[in-house]
């Protein structure tokens, strides 16, 4: 049985503008929908100004830019004193989608293997893959559904 990103991609997923503030974003993710596996959605697929795909905005991006930016340059940030952290929230209140997303997301396409799709999630660490054709979002694969698939067609188990 041939099993493609069509099969088992989401087809309800939620935009949002390059150009949105970021509290928007982390708003509507903390308050995501709960998909029908019972998993909530913890990313936006970001929008460009003529409603292309301009990246994926997610929680962990969310999480990498709320702490303060020196520590991309340090190795262990053990004992640095954490008590005035006001600068950098209110830093990163300010700042739009476009300055936290991810513009480098990897993608699908619909006629894809799913054993292709799990290589590539898996071997890049990512749980969710926007689903393209013709450059347009179609829907989303997101890793537990691609999970719960599996074990039920391949390992006969029920999820």
């Amino acid at each position: 049985m041939k099993l493609t990103a069509k099969d088992v991609m989401y087809l309800e997923y939620e935009t949002i503008p390059m150009d949105a503030p970021v509290m928007e974003a982390v708003e509507r993710i903390a308050h995501g929908k709960v998909r029908e596996s019972g998993y909530k959605t913890i990313s936006l697929i970001v929008t460009d100004p003529v409603g292309g795909m301009a990246g994926v905005i997610s929680m962990v991006d969310i999480l990498y830019n709320l702490r303060p930016p020196f520590f991309n340059y340090m190795e262990d940030n053990a004992g640095m004193d954490m008590d005035d952290i006001t600068p950098y929230i209110e830093r990163f209140k300010g700042l739009s989608v476009r300055h936290v997303m991810t513009t480098q997301a990897s993608t699908a396409a619909a006629d894809e293997h799913i054993l292709v799709l799990v290589d590539r999630m898996v071997r890049k660490k990512i749980r969710r893959l926007p689903v393209l054709e013709n450059g347009t979002v179609i829907g989303v694969v997101y890793i537990h559904e691609v999970f719960q698939r599996l074990c039920e067609d391949w390992l006969g188990i029920a999820v």
